[in-house]
């Protein structure tokens, strides 16, 4: 089967944290085999700046503010990338292309939380040049451009918000539902031109949490040309703790497959292990060395090789090419 398209990770996260504490090279010394072992050829790495309090960033000085956090990880991100030459940023699928043709691994960038821009929509400009081509408007918190997961589930987008997803479309950024409320979420869709992804969020038919997609927000990413993402969190899988399992995830997929069509999804693993307790993937997908088991379950589901390798790769890849830049 081809590689494999990551599409969110956090890996950055890692980075930053390390780079902070004088570690360098941190991809190839702590991620770099994990990556091969589990197939990948590409990835989307998502600067997420939020919930200083529960991460290292309480005891970094100055983070007190989400713009501290979002120029550090930028600067982190920049000097790692420095170090990696089998890695290539990404800006198109044209060069992912020609990085996974070269034998590199490619990587796409992303926001996951907008907090850091307060009200200064120029922030979009500043991402789009950095190389930024997909970006979530909140986290799980409530900031001025919407309410995330963990806010009022039907808050709308606030008119900067609404501006804000205008803006990325022109600037050829692909809006990102993850985290977003459901009153977010169905604004984004009134207000979408172009395809619209949820990069990382299972299937709330299976498992009832706000993370997740009714069938109806399902079919309505389907509708703009976008694809959905499948999480291996374990509490995004199952209520119940016995059936936090890869092949329950598989399951996510078909229920997606059935409801969407299969060409609408994607791989958006979300592997956050190495946060620390609470962070575990499902039973069978610890780590992202152990992705080839998801794919060996939808194998026993009955889906084909080439349905296989849309999910893996051609989705998501065939997604980002229909952005272009309008401005």
């Amino acid at each position: 089967m081809a590689g494999i398209f990551d599409g969110h990770s956090d890996l950055l996260y890692d980075v930053t944290r390390r780079r902070l504490a004088g570690e360098d090279r941190v991809l190839e010394r702590r991620h770099l085999d994990l990556l091969r072992r589990g197939g990948m050829e590409g990835l989307v790495l998502a600067m997420w700046t939020s919930a200083p309090g529960e991460t290292f960033w309480k005891d970094v000085p100055g983070a007190e503010t989400v713009a501290f956090r979002m120029e550090r990880m930028m600067d982190c991100a920049l000097a790692e990338f420095a170090e990696c030459p089998w890695l290539a940023v990404a800006r198109d699928v044209e060069e992912a292309e020609r990085a996974n043709a070269a034998g590199k691994l490619y990587a796409f960038l992303a926001v996951e939380g907008m907090a850091a821009m307060e009200t200064d929509l120029r922030w979009l400009e500043r991402w789009r040049e950095f190389g930024v081509r997909i970006g979530m408007l909140t986290w799980n918190e409530e900031n001025a451009l919407a309410a995330g997961a963990k806010g009022d589930p039907q808050k709308s987008l606030t008119a900067l918000g609404k501006l804000a997803v205008r803006r990325m479309e022109e600037l050829g950024m692909v809006v990102d539902v993850s985290h977003l409320n459901d009153g977010g979420f169905w604004d984004v869709m009134r207000l979408a031109r172009g395809p619209v992804i949820a990069s990382h969020s299972n299937c709330r038919a299976l498992c009832d949490v706000r993370r997740n997609l009714t069938d109806d927000q399902l079919r309505a990413i389907r509708d703009t040309g976008g694809v959905v993402g499948l999480n291996v969190h374990h509490a995004f899988i199952h209520d119940d703790p016995a059936k936090q399992t890869a092949e329950m995830l598989a399951r996510h997929a078909a229920h997606m497959a059935n409801v969407m069509g299969v060409e609408h999804v994607a791989c958006g693993f979300d592997f956050c292990q190495y946060f620390g307790p609470g962070n575990e993937g499902a039973r069978g997908l610890e780590d992202c060395g152990c992705v080839p088991v998801l794919f060996r379950e939808l194998e026993k589901l009955g889906m084909t090789e080439r349905e296989r390798e849309m999910i893996a790769r051609g989705n998501l890849l065939r997604t980002l090419g229909k952005i272009k830049d309008k401005r």
